[in-house]
């Protein structure tokens, strides 16, 4: 399938969000539940179709001898799980096309979850009785129908994309509710370019996790960097020791999470908890890998239940200037902003050699008082490796930049920090959204390498752009990087020294790029007398206008009076 084919099927596809919005008895933000549930249906009756020839003949092949096996197992070791008939795409799509429909497609996701106990609680079975109206029994059976266009020879990693593509464009139907459970893919992508996971025993966190997107990125990544180095078996091997831990306290957002795992074949945990004052995973020291897009600025976090965890303490809790003066018995006292909690959390959550990637708000780089004194420890401590500032309008819960901050705990450079300000690198979406282009990811990407030392990896991509006849792109990082190695670009990135003139002390700590990177300011190629030529010039011709203006309103004024009379 190529990209124009996916593209179009991904529209058609969302086609169906708007017959839910024009007969549905649901509310516009819980159309996302059963769309995606239906696409789980037809994702999984495809993979089991696709492995069926397979099981069909394990199972043949033994049946009526001692060693025979029953068909269920023999089907989950060949494909994962096991589907019932009674879900089966086809068998839902030529019911009758009446009310009876809904109770159909409740009963195959109660049998799936029953034969599947990995599945229990996942499926969204009870809402698809409001998918047939009395006034429009039949609008379940069209928008069932529009699902079975996925064609059945389509491969698993393309059904994840398309679920990816339903939860943002509901992230974006929902505005500041959608945001919460969904991070723009192309931000995930950059962020995953910078922490290059890899593919073997590895234990990944994401304690606000929302619907998944941190994991599922991440193995792609590690899918699309890891194809050419074996067969696919091997690669699917080491996949199989990649395991991904997610907390997410939203009951639904649990539900969606654990099934974009399962429709991107990757294995891990999600549980339901608050990641403030619960700790599923002891998470202490124990990760690989940590990404996360927390809750920006939650201020109702009862100090007395995070202060003694060394999740948070280690480097500090934030606390108020001054002591409460409220009763013992009156409310209790909390953390006036979490922000640092999270940043906290991630940096300790690391193993001896672990790497973390976060989004977080832009006031927390140079946020002050007790916030102050945890950024000096994490900063003289040398965990943080780099900071990027976002361009505004990349999320649907903020219009503001964000922040990316980076952690790296196998880094030997721990008195400098890596600064980029990517405000102006963006793809306009619409009217009020921004993304990363698939080029404007690995040119951001390709400063971290460079700064890293890996020059190889920068004349690759110059040579892929070549290829690909996209020469823009080559001069962009030519112009920059002519000689393939790291250099400070006014205005884009910095390495910044703890000490030293204009040094991350003299700036109080700041980890805001700004402070760093600074303007650019464009040679206009004019000489003095040239420049005050041009000015003379422009002069002369702002008070002809000012005069003609001038003169335009006495004439309207006139006209005024002739039609009106004066007064």
């Amino acid at each position: 399938m190529t990209d124009i084919d996916l593209k179009d099927l991904k529209d058609r596809l969302w086609h169906s969000a708007d017959m839910l919005r024009a007969g549905a008895h649901l509310a516009a933000n819980k159309y996302g539940q059963p769309i995606l549930g239906l696409i789980f249906l037809r994702y999984a009756d495809v993979l089991f179709k696709q492995h069926k020839a397979d099981i069909d003949a394990e199972y043949e092949q033994h049946k009526g001898t001692r060693m025979e096996r029953d068909y269920k197992d023999v089907a989950i070791e060949k494909c994962g799980f096991y589907l019932p008939e009674c879900a089966y795409f086809d068998y839902l799509n030529d019911a009758p096309d009446d009310a009876n429909k809904a109770l159909l497609v409740k009963r195959a996701m109660e049998a799936i979850e029953r034969e599947n106990p990995r599945m229990d609680g996942v499926l969204p079975k009870e809402v698809y009785g409001q998918l047939v109206p009395e006034e429009e029994p039949d609008l379940l059976s069209r928008i069932v129908r529009v699902f079975k266009d996925i064609p059945e020879d389509i491969s698993i990693d393309l059904f994840g994309q398309i679920y990816e593509y339903f939860l943002g464009n509901f992230a974006l139907a929902e505005g500041q509710g959608g945001g919460a459970f969904y991070t723009p893919a192309s931000v995930v992508q950059y962020m995953v370019e910078v922490l290059r996971p890899e593919i073997g025993d590895k234990k990944f966190l994401d304690p606000a996790c929302g619907s998944g997107g941190m994991f599922v990125q991440a193995a792609r990544y590690m899918h699309r960097h890891n194809a050419s180095t074996g067969s696919a078996q091997v690669l699917s091997d080491q996949m199989m020791h990649f395991r991904c831990y997610g907390v997410e306290k939203e009951p639904d957002t649990v539900k969606l999470a654990k099934m974009n795992l399962l429709l991107n074949n990757i294995r891990g945990e999600i549980t339901e908890a608050n990641s403030f004052y619960s700790d599923p995973y002891s998470a202490f020291g124990q990760f690989d890998y940590v990404m996360a897009n927390p809750p920006f600025n939650v201020d109702e976090v009862v100090t007395e239940r995070v202060i003694d965890d060394k999740r948070f303490s280690t480097y500090g809790v934030p606390r108020n200037k001054t002591k409460s003066t409220k009763k013992a018995s009156d409310k209790k006292e909390t953390v006036p902003n979490a922000n640092y909690l999270w940043i906290g959390y991630f940096a300790t959550a690391l193993n001896e050699n672990g790497k973390a990637a976060l989004v977080m708000a832009n006031s927390a780089s140079d946020a002050g008082a007790s916030e102050l004194e945890i950024r000096k420890k994490m900063i003289e401590d040398g965990i943080i490796s780099q900071m990027v500032t976002l361009p505004s309008n990349m999320f649907s819960t903020v219009t503001l930049p964000a922040t990316l901050w980076f952690f790296n705990k196998q880094r030997t450079h721990k008195d400098e920090i890596l600064f980029i300000d990517a405000r102006n690198i963006f793809t306009q979406v619409d009217r009020a959204h921004r993304k990363f282009s698939d080029e404007q990811i690995k040119n951001l990407g390709i400063i971290t390498r460079l700064y890293e030392g890996d020059s190889a990896a920068f004349w690759a991509l110059v040579e892929e752009y070549k290829a690909e006849g996209k020469q823009t792109e080559v001069d962009w990082l030519l112009e920059r990087w002519p000689d393939g190695k790291y250099q400070d670009v006014i205005g884009l990135c910095k390495v910044a020294k703890l000490e030293g003139e204009d040094g991350i002390i003299d700036q109080d700590y700041s980890l805001n790029a700004g402070r760093y990177v600074g303007v650019v300011i464009e040679d206009d190629g004019m000489t003095e007398a040239e420049f005050a030529e041009t000015m003379r010039s422009l002069h002369t011709d702002f008070s002809a206008l000012n005069q003609e203006a001038d003169a335009l309103s006495k004439e309207i004024e006139k006209n005024m009076n002739e039609l009106f009379g004066e007064g």
